[in-house]
């Protein structure tokens, strides 16, 4: 295939203006200036860009973010300039930090029967937003499906992210993971942590998959990994990601034991362990016990009822008859009491941090 090269065009006014800044401010390469008598258009190169600055262009001048390992080592550490031609340039951190959000703790129902818009989203895939108001942007949970099975046209990606769950409600999904070995099955009622920038791909889905997903803060990147093929090896599933480990929790391996509410057990899904207490997983489902009012202190708890029905009593609000595919969020302080529990319960608890203390009565 022949050379190909693409440049964006900016303009000026006076080019010789600009030639000492792109070249000496910002570090640009000039490729190439012309005509040599009165020069009205030159060449830069630098940074992963081509730029054509041209005398009399008509477009607008523009933003051009230059992200660098560290900023103050840039431009004299300024963060914010504006070239001779008018274009505006913006210096920031290469690999900038995950800015966790404070916590606007509220109370919050979702029921699937209010009908909330399914939004189409990455790869295809529906999203139902499970915390309209995110707590402030602490958190997004979202319920997923693929109705229709077969290959997921996904890439190699990873999230910077905090926290990032993901737990199969219905059906399976073949999934592959940096480090972690060949691809494997995550069938329904089991989940995966994706510790921070672990690469990963979802390779196949069953007809009908759903899944929810968990992640904080709410709003993170995803980059694709242009270079990374998975299975990559040798495998190597202890290593640490941002001081957590992968976790691929099987239901059919968990031990069951008592919840921290009344009346209700628990398989704990070890994940508070993985992840240094940054978050805890339960499956949470009805004991032969009475129930009582309790209350957390913890910073975010999350609930999505997977099966069965309770009804959601809140000190000082009407009950809400919760069914499959509700989810709720509980605030730290506020009592509440898990009534009228079906046989068939089976809830999914998240979080944030992944041990905390319950009041009881």
């Amino acid at each position: 295939m022949a050379e190909t090269q693409m440049e964006m065009r900016l303009p000026t006014q006076e080019l010789r203006d600009d030639i000492p800044f792109y070249t000496k401010v910002l570090g640009m390469r000039m490729d190439s200036i012309y005509p040599a008598d009165d020069p009205t258009v030159a060449v830069f190169s630098g940074h992963g860009l081509r730029l054509r600055i041209e005398k009399g262009a008509t477009e607008a001048p523009g933003t051009l973010r230059v992200l660098v390992e560290d900023p103050d080592s840039f431009a004299e550490g300024r963060r914010a300039l504006t070239a001779p031609n008018g274009t505006r340039i913006e210096i920031e951190p290469l690999h900038a930090p995950v800015v966790m959000p404070r916590t606007v703790h509220s109370f919050v129902v979702r029921r699937l029967a209010d009908q909330a818009p399914w939004i189409i989203g990455r790869a295809g895939m529906h999203y139902r937003d499970l915390i309209p108001d995110r707590l402030g942007g602490s958190i997004i949970a979202s319920h997923i499906r693929i109705p229709d099975g077969g290959p997921v046209p996904d890439m190699v990606h990873y999230h910077t992210v905090g926290f990032q769950l993901i737990f199969c409600y219905r059906g399976w999904v073949d999934l592959v993971y940096e480090d972690q070995g060949e691809p494997f099955r995550l069938h329904a009622g089991n989940c995966v942590i994706q510790p921070p920038e672990i690469r990963h791909r979802v390779l196949y889905a069953s007809d009908n998959i759903e899944v929810i997903e968990i992640g904080v803060p709410a709003e993170h990147v995803t980059t694709i990994d242009h270079e990374m093929a998975l299975p990559n090896g040798p495998a190597n599933p202890d290593r640490v990601f941002q001081g957590q480990r992968f976790v691929h929790h099987k239901a059919d391996t968990a031990t069951w034991a008592p919840f921290r509410v009344p009346g209700f057990q628990s398989r704990d899904t070890t994940i508070a362990e993985h992840t240094r207490n940054v978050a805890g997983v339960h499956v949470v489902r009805r004991a032969d016990a009475p129930t009582d009012w309790t209350a957390h202190d913890g910073d975010i708890l999350f609930t999505f009822v997977m099966d069965g029905t309770l009804v959601l009593e809140g000190e000082g609000r009407d009950p809400h008859a919760l069914a499959p595919g509700d989810a709720f969020v509980i605030p730290p302080g506020m009592r509440t009491r898990y009534a009228q529990a079906s046989d068939d319960l089976e809830l999914l608890e998240v979080s944030l941090p992944g041990v905390f203390e319950t009041r009881v009565g």
